[in-house]
């Protein structure tokens, strides 16, 4: 039974809001998690041990995975405790927004033991091949080959727009295994990105980080025991994955960062009421936190929804479209509350948050 429906405090309440007060360091109260890539402290280091070690990184995730255990209720309940202690989740990426949820779904039971359980931990670090050069929008028209060898394919391509992947340990990818047929001729197959085989060139942007990159692969090779589901049955496979990505993207990862309303204290000022003083700016920043809130509720809605149907829904790719303009609206707004803060490109004359939210 639920708070809503009992009108009593859940009992795993008082144990999350325990567990959290006993293992979150209070020096990371109100910060963002650490760039992809970047050395931890030891206070980051400590607490993304401790939550993945409860599994409470991926809260729902079956125990037996390294997950959680918990029900969709619990995880609730310990996002708000989070929330209310300024605590950020340290257990996230590609893993756990979109290929563990798939291979939950489609994996093997060896495969969910040895590749679950080190997401879970954040030990491995996962990044998504599937665009190519002449494959984007139409992404079923992919050139990227993997032949049989027996007891492992040989994969020969390129892909674009690989996010993350100077920084990622391991890759699913989609590659062609049937040249005679465009959607059925596609597999899923996940391999080491730390081998020969495997050159990363990052892609620098205008704001000088370099998030997407583009990626060759030359006689790399991927273990027949990664090949994820039946042979040329990727598409299948990758359709539900980008329906977990796109309800990633819209049900707040991408919202992440330093809250509104501290920031705009910080920036513009209280009054003695304890209020933003610009009512403008108030008003505008409770819209946006309010179109956020309820995207995400869409989202989690739409996820459970979807686990009793067929295949994909349009839901996700709508929710996607909005996610990205409340995402381009908070940017905005976190510029304009700096005020001639957010006039910084470089220099030590600003801070790396300011730098952070201008080159955002």
């Amino acid at each position: 039974m639920t708070e809503q429906a009992t009108g009593k405090p859940s009992p795993f309440r008082d144990i999350a809001r325990e567990w959290i007060s006993t293992h979150f360091p209070a020096a990371l109260a109100r910060t963002s998690p650490p760039a992809p890539g970047s050395a931890l402290s030891a206070d980051q280091a400590s607490w993304r041990a401790a939550m993945g070690s409860t599994g409470w990184g991926v809260p729902t995730w079956p125990a037996a995975y390294g997950g959680g255990g918990l029900s969709e209720a619990q995880a609730g309940i310990l996002a708000e405790e989070l929330a209310r202690a300024g605590a950020y989740n340290p257990i996230g990426g590609m893993g756990v927004m979109m290929f563990g949820p798939t291979l939950l779904e489609y994996g093997s039971e060896l495969q969910k033991l040895e590749h679950i359980p080190r997401i879970a931990m954040a030990e491995v670090q996962w990044c998504q091949g599937f665009s190519e050069p002449g494959a984007g929008s139409d992404l079923a028209s992919l050139q990227c080959r993997a032949e049989d060898k027996g007891d492992h394919f040989v994969i020969n391509g390129q892909k674009i727009w690989t996010s993350g992947a100077q920084y990622a340990d391991w890759c699913f990818c989609l590659v062609r295994t049937d040249t005679s047929k465009k959607h059925e001729g596609i597999s899923f197959v996940l391999f080491s990105m730390d081998q020969p085989g495997v050159e990363v060139r990052p892609i620098p942007l205008i704001a000088g980080n370099s998030p997407f990159c583009e990626t060759f692969f030359t006689d790399a090779i991927a273990d027949k025991s990664n090949l994820v589901g039946p042979l040329n049955g990727g598409w299948t496979i990758a359709k539900r994955l980008l329906q977990f990505e796109r309800a990633g993207i819209s049900s707040g990862g991408a919202f992440a960062g330093v809250p509104l309303p501290r920031l705009a204290q910080e920036y513009v000022g209280f009054d003695a009421t304890g209020r933003l003083g610009d009512h403008d700016l108030r008003a505008r920043i409770v819209k946006l936190e309010m179109e956020a809130r309820a995207l995400q509720l869409t989202a989690a809605r739409s996820m459970l929804e979807a686990k009793g149907n067929a295949g994909p829904s349009a839901a996700t790719s709508i929710m996607k479209n909005v996610g990205s303009s409340v995402v381009q609206m908070r940017a905005e707004l976190c510029v304009e509350i700096l005020g001639n803060r957010g006039l910084g490109w470089e220099g030590d004359g600003f801070t790396a948050t300011e730098l952070g939210l201008v080159r955002g």
